[in-house]
Formats: C-alpha cells, structure tokens, sequence
C-alpha cells in the first residue's frame, strides 16, 4: 500500500521525537553519572532534563496533530468539491439536452424534477458548509423558545421520508418509525427551532446515507429522569467501529472505511449535531455493535419542565414537508 507525503512526515516527526528523547536522556543519564557526588549541579540538571523531554514530546505531538488536521482538511475539500461539482455538472448537462433537442412534455418534466433535486442537493451542501462555519462564533445570548421536541421530530421525519423518497408500499412497513413517551407528558425544550431542526435532520439523513438496501430506520423519543429528553435514531446499516465513535463528531472527520467513503458526505454533519447539542445545555453520543451491524447516534438536551410560552414549531418545519 502506497504511503503518502503526509504519513510519511508524520512517521519522520515520531522517529525525530523518540531520537531526541533517546539523546537526553542519554545525556542527563551521562550528567548524573559524572555529577553524583556534586549534589547541587545534578539538582539543577534534572529540572531542566524534565523540561527539555517534555518539550520535545508536546512538540512532536503538535507536529502530528497539525499533520492529521491537514489531512481531514484536505478530505474535506475533495468531498466538498465533489458535492459541489456534481450536481452543478447534472444541472449543466440537462440544460443542455433541453436546449439542443425536442423533448415529450413526460420527459421534460422527469428532467426538470432531477435538477431540483440537484439544486436541493448544492444548496443542502452550502447551507451546512455555512452553518459549520457560524455554530462556533454564535454568542450564547441569543434568543431561544420553547420547542415541543415531539412535533418537531414527526416534522423532520416527514421531511426526511420526502426528500429520500421513502413513502412506503400499502401492507409494507415504514423504513423510519417513530415511538415516543406518553403524548400527555411534555417534551419542552428552550432552543432554536431551526438549529434543533438542523440537527435532527443531519442525524436522520446520516441514517438514510449509511443504511444498507433496506432502510429500517427507529427513531425514539423519551424522557430520563425527568430532567433530559433523549433523541435516538437507531439504524440497520454498515455501522461504526469501535475506535471511531468519538472521533465520528470531529470537524471534517469521517470514518476511514471503504464503505463510508464511498459514500458522499463531508464530514461536519455529526459535528454540527454535537456543536448545537453543546449549545443547548446537551450532548449527542453514538454506538455501534460493529461494521455491518447497524449504529444508534443519541441526541440529549435538557428538558424544560415549565414552559411559560407556546412551544414553537415554526411553519417552516411542515412546510418542507409539502
């Protein structure tokens, strides 16, 4: 397997590190040696052995970090190009067609539905790459409402079964389902109707991306302990090794897998789920069995037990749903 530029630098960075640890401690051990018996010069060279060791290891750790970092951002430029790129490049080619030849009205309108879908595609992609950008300079004073977190996720679940066409068969059953806790209890939370709606959406939609064939998708909602409601989407897909379900919310960062890569993404949907889940008092976790089994990713925020306004679902929560 061919190494690149970068590992190849990464590999040199540690090699320099453990020589240059090797070399000190050679030389503080030849200093003790030689200075046993004069107690106030060993004194003052083991300190500064303890410093010198410690800076080399954090600047071989700083070097391998910044490494790693580039590489995720080059990932992220490539998957980002390519979202960009491909959908501009359907849109172009159909144009093309209807402007060159005479099409039935059947056929032009199937093209027409394929550049909306490819517009909606470029736009998901700028509006995430845009929101990636301000999560991290939002102040934490802005102004937040009541969210009724149950008619918010039955709304994102409709937009999610629209936009991946999954409205399922008479007799067949649903490729997403949705339970929920007593509908006489409460699901309050003070947020962001539109950032808590980003963030179900992403977690969705990443279940949608990564499920196999068949998409069987279950979404819960319940609350623990009276004090968190806790969003779980839960799918049958190629799942989520072990080493990697903490790095998974990372900016850019996207499982090293062939399976995953083949898949089209750019990495900042599950940071964006984490970064707005901070934001809002919560968290969001992620579990898998393993590759092939499936993976549960968890939303939790705090539950607001006293809502003194009407909970907000703003219109444009069911209007995406038409």
């Amino acid at each position: 397997m061919r190494i690149s530029g970068r590992k190849r630098n990464m590999v040199l960075f540690i090699v320099l590190g453990v020589c240059l640890v090797g070399v000190a401690v050679t030389l503080n051990v030849t200093w003790i040696i030689l200075n046993w018996r004069r107690f106030m010069p060993m004194i003052l060279g083991i300190p500064f052995f303890v410093l010198l060791i410690a800076g080399v290891v954090l600047n071989t750790i700083f070097l391998v970090r910044e490494v790693r970092r580039n590489e995720r951002h080059d990932a992220f430029l490539n998957a980002v190009t390519h979202e960009l790129k491909t959908p501009i490049a359907s849109i172009r080619l159909y144009l093309e067609t209807l402007e060159r030849r005479e099409l039935p009205e059947a056929t032009r309108t199937k093209f027409y539905g394929i550049m909306r879908e490819d517009s909606d595609r470029l736009l998901a992609t700028v509006e995430q790459v845009l929101k990636a950008g301000e999560v991290g300079q939002r102040s934490r004073t802005q102004v937040r409402v009541p969210v009724d977190m149950r008619s918010l996720v039955a709304a994102s679940i409709d937009i999610t079964r629209s936009r991946n066409h999954l409205d399922a068969e008479p007799g067949s059953p649903q490729p997403i389902s949705f339970e929920a806790d007593d509908p006489g209890v409460p699901m309050i939370v003070r947020g962001n109707p539109d950032e808590l709606q980003t963030i179900v959406l992403n977690v969705l939609n990443n279940a949608v991306k990564y499920s196999a064939s068949a998409i069987r998708i279950r979404v819960s909602l319940h609350i623990e302990k009276d004090a968190w409601i806790i969003l779980s989407v839960t799918d049958s897909g190629i799942g989520i090794p072990a080493a990697h379900l903490k790095r998974i919310f990372k900016r850019f960062y996207r499982v090293p897998t062939r399976s995953v890569l083949r898949t089209k993404g750019t990495g900042l949907g599950l940071f964006l789920v984490r970064t707005i889940a901070r934001q809002h008092g919560g968290d969001a976790f992620a579990a898998s069995p393993g590759l092939g089994l499936g993976a549960t990713v968890s939303i939790q925020l705090p539950r607001l037990l006293t809502a003194l306004e009407t909970p907000a679902v703003t219109s444009l929560h069911r209007s995406e749903t038409a």
